[in-house]
């Protein structure tokens, strides 16, 4: 178990203070960032990252993008286009789901 950066797992302020609000508890990345029981703290509260999993953009839900403090799917792919230049989805892209709790 580590003690992790916040905003290594979290790299914005949006989605580090939804956690704390309680509104963000999982995100995927790219790569595998944290193992479970790994912890980070955002402003005094701790959290526990609870489940890695590899999946696919194609496995990705409007639960999950809501997980991530947005609306729905289609939300999370603008935002993704957004922040990554020359972003496309693709259905069979690999990504990690880190999902974490308050402790």
């Amino acid at each position: 178990m580590s003690e992790l950066d916040s905003s290594d797992l979290l790299p914005s302020e949006r989605m580090r203070n939804q956690a704390v609000d309680g509104e963000v508890t999982q995100i995927h990345r790219g790569h595998r960032y944290a193992d479970p029981g790994d912890t980070f703290a955002i402003d005094g509260t701790t959290f526990e990252v609870t489940t890695v999993r590899e999946r696919t953009l194609g496995e990705l839900t409007d639960e999950d993008a809501r997980a991530e403090g947005l609306a729905n799917l289609e939300a999370y792919e603008r935002l993704l286009e957004r922040v990554h230049e020359n972003f496309e989805w693709d259905d069979d892209s690999e990504v990690v789901r880190h999902e974490f709790e308050r402790r």
